[in-house]
């Protein structure tokens, strides 16, 4: 049997070479996740950790990753070994030898000996890098190795003294995706947009929402995207104006749009795109002007993608369009300036303009660095999504009534400017009531 990672062995070590530089001395110490159990004795599908994976490549559970940092650095892996009779139920292991070899480690050791081994890995230096807060139980394991080091002190043994959120640095090496990885972002941008267009031509009057969640996931899976990077939102009518809506069940009505938040999973790497249609395949005209309004925000949000930028600016250029839009409606009242102050427009517009994208659909890094919103720059992938949602009230003119719209693409920061990873989903009004009408 042939086996491959769908990253380069190389390139994994690359980062934990990169990641031993920036760290320089100490032992990093960093878990997968755990399996997670849905029910009973049923377990949810599993999914690695991002960072974890973003520096091994390995996806099994019952996995540990230790580098010793310092002069002469090495890697460590420990997990699950072989073992046939559970291979026979659940599938193929790797086991330590070849996952060693497999995926570039120094050394492999099983998972059962990792309590055994940590006092002694830990003993003599002077910084642990590993996570801390997120898991109750992991935070328990690291205190109980190191008071396993601290009771030898007598021997002359030193424990560390600095215990550091080792995902800060890891965080911020995802944020710069390499080439691997933007070919895979590419691909799972592409097959996200034929999910879209999919999705489009099957919407029917009649149809329940989860039907138009199948031609997603069919699209996303026929493709090699075993799942979807996050919940599918498929929202008709007034459900359009709910921004994280998912329930999946209510008919599709003539006349109302409908607004599609989705995005599969490719070799770990998400994608996220939203359209908004109309069901029946044509816009009436209050909700055209609103979904040219947000579209016009959009644009300008991505003109506002460069590196240099702050990354608070395009989600002020798309406000701004916006602001200018609802005043122009009759949605708000006073000058852009007032309406930005008062921010009378988050009654139509609640969210910020996108996020970090990568092994996480909102993907890891900071936004801000020593109060300043970071600069873009080139490798940053991110999503662009303005929307605007307008529930019934006294000041809305009832044409504008359940009207949700939101448009996202996922762009990346290039030396230039930046690359939308998705044009290939329609957008224009009249590509997408096109693509509604299957023509």
């Amino acid at each position: 049997m042939k086996l491959e990672t769908p990253v380069p062995t190389k390139h994994f070590r690359k980062r934990r070479a990169q990641l031993a530089k920036s760290l320089g001395s100490g032992l990093v110490v960093l878990p997968t996740a755990p399996e997670r159990t849905r029910n009973a004795d049923a377990h949810y599908d599993y999914r690695w950790d991002s960072g974890f994976y973003y520096l091994t490549g390995f996806r099994e559970p019952e996995a540990v990753l230790v580098m010793v940092l310092g002069a002469k650095p090495r890697s460590i892996l420990f997990c699950r070994e072989k073992n046939l009779e559970r291979e026979i139920w659940d599938g193929f292991r790797y086991g330590p030898e070849l996952a060693r070899d497999m995926f570039g480690f120094d050394e492999a050791r099983p998972i059962a000996e990792l309590d055994a081994r940590m006092p002694e890995l830990l003993a003599n230096q002077d910084e642990l890098h590993t996570p801390v807060g997120g898991d109750a139980a992991w935070d328990a394991r690291i205190t109980g190795w190191l008071n396993a080091v601290r009771a030898k002190v007598r021997t002359g043994v030193t424990a560390p003294v600095q215990i550091r959120d080792v995902r800060a640095a890891v965080n911020d090496m995802r944020l710069f995706k390499d080439e691997h990885e933007l070919a895979i972002m590419r691909r799972a941008g592409a097959i996200s947009s034929d999910a879209h267009v999919r999705a489009m031509r099957a919407s029917r009057p009649g149809k329940r929402e989860y039907e138009i969640e199948a031609e997603l996931l069919h699209e996303f899976c026929r493709n090699g995207a075993r799942s979807p990077a996050y919940g599918s939102i498929v929202a008709a009518g007034a459900n359009a104006c709910v921004l994280h809506y998912r329930e999946n069940t209510a008919e599709l009505r003539k006349g109302e749009l409908l607004l599609i938040d989705a995005g599969c999973e490719l070799d770990s790497y998400a994608a996220d795109i939203t359209r908004t249609f109309p069901i029946g395949g044509k816009f009436s005209a209050a909700q055209k002007d609103i979904y040219e309004l947000v579209l016009a925000s959009q644009e300008a949000a991505i003109k506002a993608v460069k590196p240099g930028a702050d990354f608070i600016d395009y989600h002020d250029a798309a406000t701004r369009v916006l602001v200018q839009g609802f005043i122009d409606l009759k949605l708000c009242k006073g000058s852009v300036g007032e309406v930005l102050e008062n921010e009378s427009y988050k009654q139509f517009y609640m969210h910020r303009t996108g996020h970090w994208l990568g092994l996480d659909v909102h993907d890891a890094g900071d936004y801000m660095q020593k109060g300043k919103w970071r600069k873009l720059k080139p490798g940053m992938v991110l999503t662009v999504e303005p929307g605007c949602y307008i529930r019934p009230a006294d000041n809305v003119p009832k044409a504008f009534w359940n009207i949700g719209v939101r448009i996202e693409d996922d762009v990346l920061v290039t030396t230039s400017g930046r690359e939308v990873l998705t044009a290939s989903c329609p957008k224009r009004v009249k590509d997408v009531e096109e693509a509604v009408q299957g023509r």
